[in-house]
């Protein structure tokens, strides 16, 4: 007798009156079925052997789900429901029993094995079900489909068609100017009628879903001529006072990008901004401040929109048209060309990098994850840094040093949590990169050395203070130019080992004796500041920081010692007597490190190379370059105190052992 539809037949028939016996013994394993799915001996249910493809597991979960005997009519077994190439065993007697089913191979199917859904929890005795993995995203279509695309084409010709019709407004009002065609109110008037008309024939069609794609060509075509219009109206026929003009391009503007936001289109913006950046210059005849400022209201105008509909494209298209005119103006007041006034030119620069700074921080803070508004802060700064090209020196520090204070303000604030890290570094860097600028260009000659380095000392500090270890690198940049200079000019090696001819300048000797002081302070703090935050730690990589940082600061030392020399007496005699306190002092500091570092391995070592450096200064330079008395007392004083240092030493030692 056949089990009742949807009743799994491996487990035991119930016994019926008449039937026979035979029908409720165990049915034998199929042929073919492989011995890894049921181990011998071992039953799956009230003395049934496992069915073909049907794993032990599987067998001992429904023999835990339904103890008393076989599944309800209508269960399947979950784990052979979803095995691949599973299929119902055929009752005993029927036609084709011991036999596999016609389109299926004896043993199991090789199939994909999925795994459960996770955080799903389960209960004991439950076989968890099985689901199918998810379908792999779409790929992302290639310029032939999308050309291929329904309306690919009349998208293409109504954005051609509205490029082409504004350079043809352009050419327009260029040759009616120079062959006098109509008059200049009469040609403003006209272009206003243009792009009213136009502006309104795509609000027209805009209604239309059908032809859509020509209403956002249309009404960005006739935007963009009445944004031209206004500008030839300010710059070219003088109808509009400069601030009436901005204020009508900026009216302007922002009705365009309002349009463009209610119609949700991006593209319409980006048209809008692109083509009346382009076009502006064309009609102001060159780049000047009137402009700059056109291209300032275009950038203001787009602001609103852009941070609301968080269209980063937008934001990019409006903001590197001011940047580029920028560069331009620089180059054209530096060359003095058409007259341009270079202090206006250089102010223009200044607020058109802090506007753009301001903006791209508001843009930052309404979208985190930005990366034009990252790169429109990299930027951003360029004007105002050039243009400190065209300002006399004070001017020319001003206007970087100020940058750099308004872009390590954006830093703070970012470091509050308000901006994302990353932005807020890069602000930082910037900010920082204006600093040294401003410095370069406020100093020069020896102070602009110590100024660098004085730089770098605070740096490192704040470093330490704050615990963060990007600001270690800005250290490490001020500091090495810092001594770059001060090797060149400051503390250079002539001054230092060379005696002098002559009396020197009272004010060489005083920056000589600063520059070496703030040179050993800056090695040992950044060496110092490396290991306190953590940036070297393994013992084996004190070697790498502190050797560098040791010679530097002994080079620093050395310098300020023979600076201290010729305050004393400004002439050979001073500069000997300066060597003499280096070598002294030299053996003085190996002498206190080595008392210091009874217990201290690195401060052992560290007067030990003290020691080894006081000596290769006695024979290597102090006995060539040293005479008379000079050399006598060096080597009589550093003798002294190495024996002394020799036998406290060795006191020291001997009652550590005892101890």
């Amino acid at each position: 007798m056949a089990p009742p539809a949807g009743q799994p037949t491996g487990a035991p028939q119930p016994q019926h009156a008449g039937q026979p016996s035979s029908t409720a013994q165990p049915q034998p394993q199929h042929a073919g079925q492989p011995a890894s799915f049921a181990q011998p001996g071992q039953a799956t249910s009230a003395g049934q052997p496992p069915h073909v493809g049907q794993p032990a597991v599987a067998a001992q979960s429904q023999q835990a789900a339904y103890p008393h005997g076989a599944a309800p009519a209508g269960v399947a077994h979950p784990q052979r429901a979803s095995h691949a190439g599973w299929q119902p065993a055929v009752p005993a007697g029927a036609p084709g029993a011991g036999h596999p089913q016609p389109g299926q191979p004896y043993g199991p199917q090789p199939g994909p094995q999925y795994g459960p859904r996770p955080g799903q929890p389960y209960g004991p005795g439950q076989q968890a079900p099985w689901y199918p993995p998810p379908a792999p995203p779409p790929p992302l279509p290639t310029l032939w489909e999308r050309l291929s695309q329904d309306g690919a084409g009349s998208r293409i010709l109504a954005w051609a068609g509205g490029v082409v019709t504004l350079l043809g407004v352009v050419l327009l009002l260029v040759l009616a100017i120079q062959r006098g065609y109509l008059g200049p109110l009469p040609r403003v008037l006209l272009g206003a009628g243009l792009g009213l008309v136009l502006a309104g024939i795509g609000m027209r069609l805009h209604s239309s879903p059908a032809a859509r794609t020509g209403a956002y060509a249309l009404a960005a075509t006739g935007i963009a001529v009445l944004y031209l219009d206004v500008v030839a109206a300010t710059s070219l026929y003088d109808f509009l006072p400069p601030w009436g003009g901005l204020l009508a391009g900026l009216a302007v503007t922002g009705l365009g990008v309002a349009l463009a936001g209610r119609w949700d289109s991006e593209l319409l913006g980006v048209f809008v901004v692109v083509c009346c950046a382009v076009s502006a210059p064309i009609l102001t005849a060159g780049f000047d401040s009137l402009l700059l400022g056109f291209l300032l209201v275009l950038l203001l105008g787009t602001t609103p929109v852009q941070l609301l509909k968080r269209w980063g494209g937008l934001a990019l298209a409006a903001g590197l048209p001011p940047v580029v005119a920028c560069v331009v103006n620089i180059g054209l007041a530096g060359n003095h060309r058409f007259g341009a006034d270079a202090t206006m030119t250089a102010i223009m620069c200044g607020v058109t990098s802090a506007i753009i700074v301001l903006l791209t921080v508001l843009t930052a803070v309404r979208r985190p994850d930005d990366d034009f508004a990252l790169a429109l802060l990299l930027v951003a700064p360029v004007p105002g840094l050039l243009a400190a090209i065209l300002l006399p020196r004070t001017g020319a520090a001003i206007l970087p040093a100020a940058l750099g204070v308004l872009l390590l303000a954006v830093w703070v604030v970012g470091r509050g949590g308000l901006l994302p890290p990353r932005f807020a570094l890069a602000a930082g860097g910037v900010g920082l990169l204006a600093l040294l600028q401003a410095t370069a260009t406020a100093f020069d000659g020896d102070a602009r050395a110590i100024a660098l380095l004085a730089e770098s000392l605070v740096l490192a500090a704040l470093a330490v203070r704050l615990g963060l270890k990007l600001a270690l690198v800005p250290a490490g940049l001020f500091g090495v130019v810092g001594a770059l200079l001060a090797l060149v000019f400051a503390a250079s090696p002539g001054l230092v080992a060379v005696p002098p001819h002559r009396t020197p300048k009272l004010g060489t000797v005083v920056s000589l004796g600063v520059t070496g002081l703030v040179l050993a302070a800056v090695a040992i703090t950044l060496c110092w500041a490396v290991f306190r935050l953590g940036v070297l730690t393994d013992a084996a990589h004190a070697p790498h920081g502190w050797v560098p940082a040791g010679i530097i600061a002994l080079y620093g030392s050395t310098a300020a010692i023979v600076a201290i020399g010729l305050l004393i007496s400004p002439d050979r005699d001073g500069f000997l007597l300066g060597h003499v306190l280096v070598t002294v002092s030299w053996t003085v500091g190996a002498l206190v490190l080595l008392l210091r570092g009874i217990d201290s391995v690195p401060l052992r070592v560290a007067g030990l190379s003290l020691v080894v450096a006081a000596l290769a200064k006695l024979v290597l330079f102090d006995l060539s370059s040293l005479d008379g008395m000079a050399r006598v007392a060096a080597f009589l004083v550093a003798g002294l105190v190495l024996l002394a240092a020799g036998a406290r030493y060795a006191k020291l030692v001997a009652a550590r052992a005892r101890s």
